[in-house]
């Protein structure tokens, strides 16, 4: 799914499998949108449960609005994605007043 097709929002609805119940995990959180990709930021870095389902399956289901698509997720690596992570947090800094978190990255499948 283009980038450009999802609606101008401040959420979006992020579903991780549990990776010890295996069940759809949900959870509301801020995002940005660069190149194509989402960018949600984890304020407690790998400590967040949903940062360990994602380490554990990449797989996710995120919605926005009325748009819903499959995407793949990772944690973003200060050094290895310096790039990227740096514009994640400066984008959500300038949409929301806070960028501190450590950046998880989401492309769409579709």
């Amino acid at each position: 799914m283009e980038s450009a097709e999802i609606p101008d929002s401040n959420y979006l609805y992020l579903t991780t499998i549990g990776r010890i119940t295996g069940l759809p995990r949900e959870i509301e959180i801020w995002f940005v949108k660069s190149n194509g990709k989402f960018y949600i930021l984890a304020e407690h870095f790998h400590e967040a449960q949903w940062v360990k389902n994602i380490e554990r399956n990449p797989r996710v289901r995120v919605r926005v609005g009325d748009r819903e698509f499959e995407g793949t997720a990772r944690v973003l690596d200060a050094e290895c994605d310096s790039e990227a992570w740096q514009t994640a947090r400066r984008l959500a800094n300038e949409k929301y007043g806070w960028g501190e978190g450590m950046p998880v990255e989401i492309v769409s499948s579709q």
